[in-house]
């Protein structure tokens, strides 16, 4: 207790703790459609193309998470139109997109001098680090979310089930899919700054997996997601901060141990039948 009190006293760990509260909450919930529809690998690419968007945010003297949400944004539209009407494998597209995105990124960083630190920070996140401007984008973009997935759950649960039939009844799957990879790369391009550009797309794909090991119930798995995503934030900051750790890996730590618990959880189950 006189450890947690310890830590609250400062406000930048307020601001942490807020701050893997909201992207907890957020990440639960985009990581229900993300692996429900197969979208994990294109979270990998645009958390790696990323890199790019921050480089030109940091030259420019724009705000790198502006800049990176606009890059990522393009990105993804550009692997979802590349790989459904360019006739090339998605698999092909993110591969040779997020290559040239990071290849672009590391050249402007290179060519400009003093940048480097800044861009360690988002390369291995610094949840500690964030500010009252990313506090209030996240919350905007949380209330967001949960108004958007409110009022159209029903469609993007016909559309993640079966794209064909969502489509034959007369669903814009077309609008469902590309507003999905919207969210999906507004939601990588916040998790940067918290866990970095190498972990960010392990927060999209561990809650609703771990959700997915205990339930087939969605409503269930929503729950559990949500649960998983809040304590692995909270208990990854809290650990780093005791034991001198990385925030950002911590916290994916934290994560992917409440899957493998989940996982257990499984075979305990069948076993037990």
């Amino acid at each position: 207790m006189l450890e947690l009190r310890e830590m609250l006293a400062f406000s930048f760990m307020q601001r942490a703790f807020l701050a893997a509260l909201l992207l907890g909450a957020l990440c639960s919930l985009v990581s229900f459609f993300v692996v429900f529809n197969r979208l994990a690998f294109i979270g990998v690419g645009v958390s790696h193309s990323t890199l790019g968007g921050i480089a030109l945010g940091l030259i420019l003297s724009i705000n790198p998470l502006t800049s990176g949400i606009v890059f990522g944004i393009v990105m993804a539209w550009s692997i979802g139109i590349i790989s459904k009407k360019g006739g090339i494998d998605e698999d092909t597209t993110i591969g040779i997109l997020f290559s040239a995105a990071m290849a672009l990124g590391i050249v402007l960083i290179s060519s400009a001098k003093g940048y480097y630190q800044d861009l360690f920070s988002f390369l291995f996140g610094s949840i500690v680090a964030v500010s009252r401007q990313d506090i209030y984008i996240l919350v905007g973009f949380l209330t967001i979310t949960v108004i958007l997935v409110g009022l159209f759950f029903k469609e993007l649960l016909y559309f993640s089930f079966d794209e064909e039939a969502a489509r034959a009844s007369g669903l814009p799957t077309g609008l469902i899919y590309y507003s999905l990879l919207t969210v999906l790369a507004i939601t990588v391009v916040i998790s940067v700054k918290i866990v970095g550009i190498i972990l960010a797309s392990a927060l999209l794909v561990i809650p609703a997996a771990t959700g997915w090991q205990i339930s087939s119930n969605y409503r269930y798995v929503l729950v559990i997601s949500f649960i998983s995503a809040i304590l692995s934030g909270l208990l990854g900051l809290a650990l780093s901060y005791r034991f001198d750790l990385a925030p950002g890996a911590t916290i994916v730590l934290v994560s992917a141990s409440c899957f493998f618990v989940a996982v257990i959880i499984k075979n305990f189950q069948r076993t037990c039948l």
